[in-house]
């Protein structure tokens, strides 16, 4: 085979990076292109419920991957997923957003063709992107088009953040040299500046050797960019205490002694709160400061010693260090870090949260406190968590990952209704990896109307290893808790919940619901039901303005800031 057509290309590539699975939507203007997937050995179409949705569990995807593949229509299709890629753009995911565009002679006619504004603007859409993409490529040359492809593909792994990629659908068919595909894809960081690296490097060492009392705190950018054996070491090294952000969450094996919980802000546990803000030095890996992740914005440290190592650049005090990314930096430090660390620090224990849940008669209604403490006991190791933007994504704060957990929330772009689309993104990617693997979704009913029909493609591919708890509050109760308990803007309609897996045709399935203590603590022994082997829905009926704590403490401190006037 000394060549091979465009579209095949492009897909090799992927597939030489493990995506083997694409989301999306076909349109008249990729069809073509959807033809080349079924060339490329193991690589198959999700084919998702809408574009959104695809979207969503591209991102679900490549959290898992570190790189997924959208594929969507010119103009109404790659519209509706921009929602999706905005996401993926604010949280640090690696997407690549290929778009079938029109003929190169359409566009250069100007027809009035359909999916246009009508104006005879073909690149209006192509703009729209620009902002929530890295970089992006409007492919009109098939000689330079495999070179375009290789450079969207690599900043998209390197900077996990989305890349738009507009293909005409007339170059598609067209041939290149597969002999292209013989040399990989140079996916290596751009080398650090050595003098300013040594510098970074010697200040933090000359910290850490005065300071009696360090902390480490891990955010998201850590797992997303690829640190977390960086931090794992720096942990063992140093035997400094290690704390994560919400977003944070699953970056730091939980498991680890000296992992002390999560902190966010105010709203954290007090030992937290007071192990974090006592420290006289941090050192602060992949922070995401958004005011969710934070307890808005609510950081109290008693001290200005403090490094942020973040993917392009290294912060300490007030200093900035353009370019010293965190991943060459970190590994840097490792070499000597143990023996600059004071000599007369003491690795004192670290705050023991206890997530005991308070023992209750088996008829007691079920709680947000009783779950998200008795959740803990039923997670294990290399579990994939989904937690939805409300009350799971703070409740899960409360919980402990067993090692090797993948936690996904979308805490910083909080876009309602993510989670159902993540799933099943999570759940294709686990099934690659290793179908034992269980994925479990923490839903509410409100969140789940928005997004429900990608339970669909969860049934369409069998994805067994699939848990779908879905939180019965009745309504939104994330925004009652904000404001307007009682209005009736957070109602929604009830469904019968435990009907959609039959009504999406699925094959091996189960579905229970449950509303007492007993039932859950029953649900919770049962070895069946821990065992991934049919697509499951659990409904968990809770009472209406039920909470967790910080929860309930963040939405005053939001309803206070909506309303604030400057």
């Amino acid at each position: 085979m000394s060549e091979v057509t465009l579209g095949r290309y492009l897909f090799e590539r992927l597939h030489q990076l493990e995506v083997n699975t694409i989301f999306g939507l076909p349109g008249d203007f990729n069809l073509s292109l959807l033809d080349k997937i079924y060339e490329v050995e193991n690589m198959k179409w999700a084919g998702n419920a809408n574009e959104l949705n695809a979207a969503y569990a591209a991102d679900g995807y490549s959290r898992i991957k570190r790189l997924a593949c959208l594929v969507t229509t010119f103009g109404v299709g790659e519209l509706s997923a921009l929602n999706g890629v905005g996401g993926a753009y604010a949280e640090h995911v690696g997407l690549l957003h290929v778009v079938g565009v029109p003929s190169i002679a359409s566009q250069a006619k100007q027809l009035l063709l359909h999916h246009t504004l009508g104006n005879g603007d073909f690149t209006v859409f192509h703009r729209m992107s620009n902002n929530i993409s890295q970089t992006t490529a409007f492919i009109s040359d098939i000689h330079s088009a495999p070179s375009e492809i290789d450079r969207c593909i690599r900043d998209a792994y390197v900077y996990q953040r989305p890349v738009y990629v507009g293909l005409p659908a007339n170059l598609v068919d067209l041939k290149v040299p597969a002999s292209l595909l013989d040399t990989p894809i140079d996916l290596t960081l751009k080398p650090n500046d050595p003098e300013a690296q040594d510098e970074v490097i010697e200040t933090v060492k000359q910290l850490i050797s005065q300071a009696a009392n360090p902390i480490i705190l891990v955010d998201a950018c850590a797992s997303r960019h690829d640190c977390k054996l960086e931090v794992e070491q720096l942990v063992d090294a140093t035997q400094f205490p290690v704390f994560t952000t919400p977003m944070g969450k699953s970056g730091v094996n939980e498991a680890h002694p000296r992992f002390g919980g999560v902190y966010v802000g105010t709203l954290s546990h007090p030992e937290v709160k007071a192990a974090v803000e006592s420290a006289d030095l941090v050192l602060s890996v992949g922070a995401l400061l958004s005011d969710f992740n934070t307890g808005s914005f609510s950081y109290s440290y008693k001290t200005k010693n403090i490094v942020e190592f973040h993917s392009d650049y290294t912060k300490i005090r007030q200093a900035t260090f353009p370019g010293v990314q965190m991943k060459e930096a970190l590994q840097s430090l490792l070499k000597t870090v143990k023996q600059a660390v004071n000599p007369s620090y003491v690795a004192l224990p670290v705050p023991s949260v206890k997530l005991i849940a308070s023992p209750a008669p088996p008829a007691t209604p079920l709680t947000q406190e009783y779950l998200w403490t008795k959740v803990s006991s039923w997670f294990r190791d290399g579990d994939i968590i989904v937690t939805e933007t409300g009350t799971s994504a703070f409740g899960i704060v409360q919980s402990r990952f067993p090692s090797n957990t993948v936690g996904i929330s979308q805490v910083l772009w909080g876009s309602i209704g993510f989670t159902v689309g993540a799933c099943v993104g999570a759940a294709m990617a686990a099934q690659e990896l290793d179908p034992n693997r269980r994925v479990i979704l923490f839903v509410g009913d409100g969140s789940l109307q928005l997004t429900v029909q990608e339970i669909s493609t969860l049934c369409k591919w069998e994805c067994n290893n699939t848990y779908l708890f879905v939180l019965n509050n009745d309504g939104y109760t994330i925004e009652r808790l904000i404001h307007g308990e009682t209005a009736s803007y957070n109602d929604i309609q009830p469904w019968n919940n435990l009907q959609l897996l039959p009504l999406f045709n699925a094959k091996e399935y189960e579905t229970l619901r449950i509303s007492t203590v007993g039932e859950l603590n029953k649900l919770f022994n049962d070895k069946a039901f821990a065992t991934p082997d049919k697509l499951r829905m659990v409904e968990v009926m809770l009472p209406r303005m039920d909470a967790p704590a910080n929860l309930v403490a963040q939405a005053k401190i939001s309803e206070a800031t909506n309303a604030a006037q400057d």
